[in-house]
């Protein structure tokens, strides 16, 4: 925003004509007000999906004007009661989550049941710690039971870990920080958990919980054959947080070959335990079957995206690999005529005993067509729980919204000021100002210095031990910081109360994240919009929305940029205006 009409500095962008559609209202599931949350259900869609709701009796109009809590559950709520165990519920507590949020309450349960869940829910809600704690309960619970048998009793099983996927390597280390934040009595972390991403590599000895990357996981198991037979033996409970982000662009190949290794070792180990009529194969060590392939399900094979589907030849070929690799291992039946390894084998490709959980986390999700996020998860996952909440890509009533159209002489004072006002206020600990290029951001960070306010700079042009130190004392020291959208998904920071749009987002999603930086965890927040007059009728738009209670998302393009909508809308009202002198005439 600092700005010559020369150099490009700050970016006034109209909307991007790739804006996807969001998740629509009828997958909208509300949680409503803390205090009228009595009963977490699961309901039977007529299209045969399940859908979580809190029920609630207020509307959130009531929950604003009454001044209802909006984020945590009812007091009568506790992790206990929601199926966790004294140990995970303790270090819960002991961490400083006294009782769960409205989104834990109802996600909780779900993941807890063993069906894959996908959990659409607004940013600040505590979706984190949501899918963690029903996914460390188990852990623990399944390694105290493994304890507890016979040593004569057990082959030498393989051990149960939960493998979760980040977009980049700063989400990665948090979600890191917040397992190892969960302590047991003797005051280690209940799981050991590593990251493999960055210059992290594999670690010697497997651990509980590996946190990484797409690509560095694929980096690590796909060259070392026995590490992957291993690994996707032991992996128990997948979880895709940022799962919008993970489902599109250069994620999504990774993703869809990933998700088709796991399920090719679910099929493996169906067909393994069900192959001896009288006795189960014993899985364990011993008996893991190679996986050389990324076979996808028929059902899938019908994805219209060229680039990540199978073809049936292809699928032919892993179907022939998969019986040589088991035929040693795999008693067959005799039906008279000889043994018979193959009958029944398509059939068990699409009816076989799961063996994994699949949990999707997002804080904004497209749903509508077969090549958004939502699309593909419908698609892959039929029988998931979607979980949503009550302000999904809605203005929380816990955020105060405002707006200042600016000129190119007047957004530097503008930006100033906003900055000044925010940091006079003796409650105001952290400011984040967000530009929409690296250019911009080192312009609006030599304003602010120029008026006496330091600042961090936060961009891609900083290696990752750059920002990891610059996250980790803005987060102790507070202050401004200046930044690019890359501080605007996943990454939380305690006690933003100001978030300033020094360019105007340009899609929105990044609308939705950036304004999510603040008013998290029942805290409350201001946002203040800078905005040109060429972004006037989409902030019109969006206020409109706001006011209404409406999906912010209504108030972008779906197919194409909001800027041709509106040439479009201007054109027709042209006509109408000529339309009655030409019949004057």
């Amino acid at each position: 925003m600092i700005l010559s009409r020369s150099v490009s500095v700050l970016h006034f962008y109209g909307v991007s004509s790739t804006t996807p559609k969001l998740l629509s209202q009828r997958f909208k599931v509300s949680f409503g007000s803390s205090a009228s949350l009595r009963l977490i259900s699961s309901l039977n869609r007529s299209d045969g999906k399940k859908w979580v709701r809190g029920f609630a009796s207020d509307t959130e109009a009531e929950v604003e004007r009454k001044g209802n809590d909006t984020f945590y559950a009812d007091n009568a709520v506790s992790w206990k009661s929601l199926g966790l165990s004294d140990k995970v519920s303790v270090a819960l507590r002991d961490s400083g989550f006294g009782r769960p949020s409205l989104t834990q309450a109802v996600c909780i349960p779900s993941i807890l049941s063993g069906k894959d869940v996908i959990v659409a829910a607004e940013t600040g809600s505590g979706k984190t710690h949501g899918y963690l704690a029903p996914i460390i309960d188990q852990l623990t619970n399944n390694a105290l039971d493994s304890e507890h048998m016979d040593r004569e009793e057990r082959p030498r099983q393989l051990k149960n870990i939960s493998l979760i996927l980040c977009p980049n390597v700063m989400l990665c280390e948090q979600v890191v920080r917040m397992v190892n934040g969960l302590l047991g009595e003797d005051g280690n972390p209940l799981l050991r958990v590593e990251a493999v991403c960055g210059s992290q590599g594999w670690p010697d000895k497997q651990p509980d919980i590996i946190v990484s990357t797409p690509a560095a996981l694929l980096n690590n198991i796909e060259p070392k054959r026995n590490r992957r037979v291993e690994f996707l033996r032991s992996v128990k409970y997948v979880v895709f947080d940022e799962a919008d982000m993970l489902l599109c662009g250069s994620f999504q190949n990774q993703i869809i070959r990933l998700i088709d290794m796991m399920r090719f070792d679910e099929k493996q180990v169906s067909r393994l335990a069900t192959s001896n009529i009288t006795k189960p194969v014993e899985l364990d060590a011993d008996s893991l079957v190679p996986v050389d392939s990324e076979a996808e399900d028929d059902d899938d094979a019908d994805f219209e995206d060229e680039s990540i589907s199978i073809s049936d030849e292809e699928e032919e070929e892993e179907e022939e690999e998969y019986l040589d690799d088991i035929t040693a291992q795999t008693p067959t039946i005799d039906n008279g005529t000889g043994p018979d390894i193959r009958k029944g084998w398509r059939r068990v490709r699409k009816i076989y005993t799961r063996s994994k959980q699949y949990v999707f986390i997002a804080a904004t999700l497209p749903v509508n067509g077969k090549k958004t996020a939502g699309g593909l998860l419908k698609h892959m996952f039929p029988d998931a729980v979607w979980v949503s909440g009550n302000f999904l890509h809605r203005n929380s009533p816990r955020l105060k919204q405002k707006w200042v159209e600016v000129t190119v002489d007047t957004q530097v004072d503008a930006l100033i000021e906003a900055v000044s006002s925010n940091n006079s206020n003796n409650n105001t600990e952290r400011t984040m100002v967000f530009a929409n290029t690296v250019e911009a951001v080192e312009a609006v960070a030599d304003v602010l210095e120029k008026a006496s306010i330091q600042c961090y700079r936060y961009h891609k042009n900083h290696t990752l031990e750059e920002r990891a130190n610059i996250l980790a004392d803005f987060r102790e020291n507070g202050g401004v910081f200046v930044c690019t959208d890359a501080a605007a998904r996943g990454v939380d920071v305690p006690n933003v109360s100001h978030v300033i749009q020094a360019d105007f987002s340009s899609c929105a999603v990044d609308f939705l994240h950036r304004i999510g930086r603040t008013a998290r965890a029942g805290q409350y927040g201001t946002v203040t919009s800078l905005y040109t007059e060429a972004n006037r009728d989409l902030v019109d738009a969006i206020r409109q929305a706001v006011k209404t209670g409406q999906p912010v998302e209504t108030a972008f393009s779906r197919k194409r940029g909001f800027r041709n909508k509106l040439k479009k809308r201007a054109f027709l009202k042209a006509g109408e205006a000529e339309e009655p002198q030409a019949v004057g005439v």
